[in-house]
């Protein structure tokens, strides 16, 4: 028997196992996808986050504070190529100053080095081509490849003595009174704990082990576009709007990525299944799910109009050029080709609010992280000790 079952190979259960593994536990980590890192941790734009947008004093921005520190220093530890290029946020419009103010307060409060607030003149020598009324230059966030990053857990977690078990989808999990047996399709495995953090499908493995999740999963899907060779030029590093208050997603934005392309996005448009990507199948059992939940509804009262935008959005390559130029006008819709998209777990509550904090959630046995979108990757090893201490509370 093992000491811990971590269910779900994306980065965060990577990172979990890693620090129950410090720790001196046997761990094996079961995924049912046939590698590590397939879904969120695989469809990213690979920033690595400052903790700039959280609450001071949430989990969200102790956690991305503290996993960005350890995050480069794991990167640079194990020869994995990371840039902190730095970025800036832009406040297109009189009425975002008050929130450009609100960012530069949280981020200072939180510990983020370097702010500098930006006037015209002072953006155009950061980004020339970019435009906007006033700007704050973050130097601190960078980017990073989290599906490496993900691959080098898991060979140093195997390198120690963990199990990881791919191809294999959890079933159910029964707590019983000295350990919990973890049902997969591949036949049982048994721990004296188990660890959730199946990420796109939290909400169901935490069911399956009895759990009634104070959130249900409403998958959002980002859609990206990359900038032609001939227009990447227009970017420098990172480019990003003063986010919408009411939403946890940034808007669309320009991330030169590791690999020095310039990737424009993502948008926010509800997917129709947990794992539907642009230029997939929908799922109708996922969407009768979410038709299904009262908290889904109550979000498209409140919010249809900002989705049918982001839907109309999402399907027309000029209108998503338009968000693009409002920060640097000189992009084209002819400068965009399509490039990935991503599934972003959102947690909802029966309420309809948008959950914007990490959630954990403790019973017998076990551990259910149930909210864990960005900055996760950028807070992944910090998230990873936090969710370990508990375990190890607990056995």
């Amino acid at each position: 028997m093992r000491d811990v079952v971590v269910v779900g190979a994306g980065i965060v259960g990577l990172a979990t196992a890693k620090a129950l593994q410090d720790r001196d536990l046997a761990v094996t980590v079961v995924e049912k996808e046939p590698e590590v890192g397939t879904h969120q941790t695989g469809h990213n734009s690979g920033v690595l986050h400052s903790g700039l947008y959280y609450r001071p004093g949430s989990l969200k921005a102790r956690l991305c504070v503290d996993g960005r520190r350890r995050m480069i220093e794991f990167c640079t530890d194990h020869d994995i190529p990371v840039d902190v290029s730095g970025k800036v946020v832009v406040a297109i419009r009189d009425s975002e100053l008050p929130l450009l103010d609100e960012l530069e307060r949280r981020g200072r409060e939180n510990g983020l080095a370097g702010l500098r607030r930006l006037d015209q003149s002072g953006l155009a020598e950061v980004e020339p081509h970019a435009v906007g009324l006033a700007a704050l230059h973050v130097p601190e966030a960078g980017v990073v490849d989290f599906s490496l990053v993900a691959r080098r857990l898991a060979a140093v977690l195997q390198a120690g003595g963990a199990e990881i078990l791919t191809g294999r989808a959890v079933v159910r999990i029964r707590p019983g009174p000295g350990d919990v047996r973890v049902d997969t399709t591949a036949g049982p495995v048994t721990a004296r704990a188990v660890v959730n953090c199946a990420g796109l499908h939290a909400d169901r493995v935490a069911r399956s082990a009895g759990v009634d999740p104070p959130v249900r999963i409403v998958p959002f899907r980002g859609d990206y576009y990359r900038l032609e060779p001939g227009a990447d030029h227009l970017v420098r590093a990172l480019i990003y709007p003063v986010p919408d208050p009411r939403f946890p997603f940034l808007g669309v934005h320009f991330t030169r990525r590791i690999d020095g392309t310039v990737e424009v996005g993502p948008n926010a448009v509800l997917a129709f299944g947990r794992e539907h990507y642009r230029g997939t199948a929908p799922h109708l059992g996922d969407v009768a799910d979410v038709f299904r939940y009262p908290g889904f509804w109550r979000i498209v009262r409140r919010y249809w109009r900002t989705g049918a935008a982001e839907m109309w959005r999402s399907a027309s390559r000029h209108t998503y050029a338009a968000a693009a130029r409002s920060l640097v006008p000189a992009v084209r819709a002819r400068d965009l080709q399509r490039a990935g998209s991503g599934v972003r777990a959102q947690a909802v509550t029966p309420d309809g609010s948008l959950v914007d904090d990490f959630v954990v959630v403790e019973t017998d046995g076990a551990v259910h992280v149930l909210n864990a979108p960005s900055p996760a990757a950028t807070a992944s090893l910090a998230i990873g000790d936090h969710v370990a201490d508990l375990v190890t509370r607990r056995i």
